[in-house]
Order: C-alpha cells, then sequence, then structure tokens
C-alpha cells in the first residue's frame, strides 16, 4: 500500500512481493491471505493488539502488567457487541486507567 492506502504492484519500477509469514508461523500469499488470517485463525489475538495499541495511545504511556485485566475487559465488551470500533473506544475511554490517568500538570 503506498502513503494513501492505495495498493500498488511495484516500487521504483520493481515487483512488490506481498507475502510473507506470520510470528505464529502462517504464511500468506498477499493481503488477501492475510485478511483471511486475521479474520479467522488470529481474530482473537488481532483485537487483543489493537486493543493494546489503542490503549497505549489513550493512556500516553507503555502498557504494564497491571493494565491486563482492562485489557481483558475491554476485549469482553468487544466480543459482547460484535467487536465494533465505538465499543473499543467507549470501553478504553470508561477504564480506570483512562479515567485515573494524571496530566502532565498533576504529576508535578
Amino acid at each position: 500500500f503506498n502513503a494513501l492506502g492505495l495498493w500498488r504492484e511495484k516500487e521504483r519500477g520493481q515487483p512488490i512481493d506481498a507475502a510473507g509469514k506470520l510470528l505464529t508461523g502462517e504464511p500468506f500469499a498477499g493481503v488477501r491471505d492475510l485478511k483471511r488470517i486475521l479474520t479467522t485463525e488470529r481474530r482473537p489475538d488481532f483485537y487483543r493488539c489493537l486493543t493494546e495499541k489503542l490503549l497505549t495511545y489513550a493512556l500516553g504511556r507503555g502498557l504494564e502488567y497491571y493494565d491486563k485485566r482492562t485489557i481483558d475487559q475491554v476485549n469482553a465488551a468487544l466480543a459482547q457487541h460484535e467487536h465494533k470500533f465505538s465499543t473499543l473506544v467507549s470501553a478504553i475511554v470508561k477504564s480506570d486507567p483512562f479515567r485515573l490517568r494524571r496530566g502532565k500538570e498533576e504529576a508535578k
């Protein structure tokens, strides 16, 4: 994909090889295979990773071992509400780590 999210076949005149292998060992031949893997076999992993990344961004810090409970709660809410993105955002905003985070001024 390019910077605008459009699919490309070549980079500087050379063909792009879209095949690869996930860290878990599953090979994929292109974006369709990757999508299939992420939406079937690795769906829980995909949502957990998405939750972790968005929570990290929302908190403005890296995640710690004590954030596991929040991640589990957010993922449970996602599963109950058909994995809607709005549920993900709402659950993060309602989470204790987000509501109780300290701003830069408070930390002094």
